[in-house]
């Protein structure tokens, strides 16, 4: 798979639309730990965390590597069962967006295209770890999104 070089921003096209396209989706990093090995019993009921992040590089111009970090872990009382961690990233060709549109993207849309990949790693670890198959929940972003980033009443009035 190759990784398309996005073209300069002339002046001509600075009014042009804005333009959010996928380039590649890989796996960065990923771990799985089971301290204690896969010692499931019949009543297996773990407390399951859950932990999102995204961060944002420049690979180069316009193409950037949106990477979102998902952490699970699993504890019976205070003994860790297992934990994993897993960063999903993907190259995007981001031109033309505006601060708001540029954030929304980053925050929101990159995240949902990644999330479903994390989601298979994530299951797939779990189970070569010899524990029940896992399934993590579907992520409104959305939501965390505007959690996190709470526009000011100025901004939302307009």
């Amino acid at each position: 798979m190759s990784i398309e070089t996005p073209q300069p921003v002339t002046a001509g096209a600075a009014g042009a639309a804005g333009q959010l396209a996928l380039q590649a989706v890989y796996l960065k990093d990923c771990s799985f730990e089971a301290p204690l090995g896969p010692r499931v019993t019949p009543d297996w009921n773990p407390a399951i965390g859950l932990d999102l992040n995204t961060a944002v590089n420049v690979i180069e111009g316009d193409l950037r590597e949106v990477l979102l970090t998902v952490t699970v872990s699993a504890k019976i009382g205070e003994q860790t069962v297992f934990l994993v961690e897993v960063k999903q990233a993907g190259a995007f060709i981001m031109q033309n967006l505006s601060e708001g549109d540029f954030r929304r993207a980053a925050g929101i849309v990159c995240p949902g295209v990644l999330f479903p990949y994390v989601r298979a790693v994530v299951s797939q670890l779990v189970s070569l770890g010899g524990f029940p198959q896992l399934l993590l929940p579907p992520v409104n972003f959305e939501a965390l999104f505007a959690a996190n980033n709470p526009e000011p009443a100025s901004a939302a009035a307009n």
